[in-house]
């Protein structure tokens, strides 16, 4: 058998998220498709992690295994993006690997990255690809948010209930916010995230920035491991999976 890494850049929009599922469209069982109608067998592809629907990817990482051996990359980067293409997906690069990389369990950090659009206006180009918010966020209020949530901690808070982890306790590598004009990035990186960590942060550092919670009520929900205390998550529009790396 042979394995191979391919890096995905995709539109959530549409989808049910990356994993595959019963029912619903969703980027691992089309890009699976489009494998095995090239390479003539039943592709299993195993990505970097969950993705929820309508969440983003611009470099989503991920491997499959095949009995055929891929002689030319570039010719087949090119005929798979002819199947995928249509879906707003885009295969960036294919790469051979050896048995003992995982595109989950081999990965040292990921990168997310949350944009918010703040103005009035809404958002033309941008639709499904930005959180907008209206109301004047105080970004300073923000950044001392973020800074507190740099470490090793218990994310309870954050915690989807249908979250699978064995440990709450995950280590944030780093929170930084940046502003551009009206958008504000907020990326975060660790090595691992609960499901919803990111978007309930991003819900909470929200919250913080409008001045709905002071920075003591921020801190007492974080410290409080309860995900009921937790503000509203952030849609999935406004996250992008930045990079995966290994």
């Amino acid at each position: 058998m042979f394995r191979y890494q391919i890096l995905i850049e995709y539109v959530g929009t549409g989808f049910i998220g990356w994993q595959s599922q019963p029912k619903g469209k969703s980027v691992q069982k089309t890009i699976e498709n489009s494998l095995k109608k090239i390479l003539k067998e039943k592709i299993s592809l195993v990505g970097q992690g969950r993705l929820d629907a309508g969440v983003h990817a611009i470099s989503q990482s991920a491997h499959f295994d095949t009995k055929n051996k891929i002689l030319d990359i570039n010719r087949f980067l090119k005929r798979l993006n002819f199947l995928v293409n249509k879906n707003f997906i885009s295969i960036l690069s294919i790469k051979k690997r050896n048995e003992k990389f995982h595109s989950r369990y081999s990965a040292k950090a990921r990168i997310y990255k949350y944009i918010i659009l703040n103005r009035e206006v809404s958002p033309t180009i941008n639709k499904n690809r930005v959180w907008h918010i209206k109301k004047k966020i105080n970004l300073e209020n923000i950044k001392k948010g973020a800074k507190f949530l740099i470490g090793k901690k218990d994310f309870s808070t954050f915690r989807a209930s249908a979250c699978s982890a064995k440990s709450p306790i995950r280590t944030l590598e780093k929170a930084n916010i940046l502003k551009k004009k009206n958008e504000i990035f907020i990326e975060f990186k660790s090595r691992s995230f609960l499901q919803t960590q990111v978007r309930s942060m991003v819900g909470c550092l929200k919250y913080l920035g409008e001045g709905k919670w002071n920075f003591k009520k921020f801190k007492k929900v974080t410290l409080s491991k309860k995900r009921t205390l937790c503000a509203p998550p952030a849609p999935p529009h406004g996250l992008f999976l930045e990079k995966v790396i290994y």
